[in-house]
């Protein structure tokens, strides 16, 4: 099996959910047009924020440092490390739910090197395994699932509505 059909698809998906819809006149796939996706809605929020625990789960700090050490470990097996998953520590990654305004721009930055590094991955065709091909369809569903937790911690980092999309779709159709 070769990932060349996703190749075509998961990149653009990816990028949207981490980098925001693209022009706001193209259809998207996941998020509503005009979103900016993940890493300009975490821009949007100070380490504060970052470090609010809601109902005594996670802090989006320890969404973020997740994602990045997920990201880290992807790009680590697509550059030719056997697969990592065996000295993986997933507990750690979660243990980073207090920042400080200099962590938390250090964080981001980190998160955002993982996921330029992994679409690049996805753009790639290459010979994978029926494992290998759901990490990498996985990849993007984790990604979404974590934008949408962040999201649910904090309105901060919301995306415009449902009822904002169809006010730019009208505005688009009077043009």
């Amino acid at each position: 099996m070769t990932t060349d059909v996703f190749a075509r698809v998961l990149p653009t998906i990816f990028r949207e959910l981490v980098d925001g819809a693209p022009d706001p006149a193209t259809r998207t796939y996941m998020l509503n047009r005009g979103d900016p996706g993940l890493l300009a809605a975490l821009d949007r929020l100070s380490a504060a924020a970052a470090s609010e625990s809601s109902g005594g789960g996670p802090s989006i700090a320890a969404h973020v440092d997740h994602l990045r050490y997920g990201f880290s470990l992807l790009n680590r097996w697509a550059a030719g490390t056997p697969v990592p998953w065996k000295e993986t520590d997933w507990s750690a990654s979660w243990a980073r739910n207090v920042v400080s305004e200099e962590d938390w721009r250090a964080l981001r930055d980190e998160l955002a090197r993982e996921t330029a590094g992994w679409a690049q991955v996805l753009a790639s065709g290459r010979e994978v395994s029926e494992m290998e091909a759901g990490w990498i369809t996985g990849s993007v569903a984790h990604v979404a699932y974590h934008l949408g937790a962040i999201r649910q911690i904090d309105r901060a980092a919301r995306g415009p509505t449902a009822e904002d999309e169809h006010r730019a779709e009208v505005a688009l159709r009077q043009r």
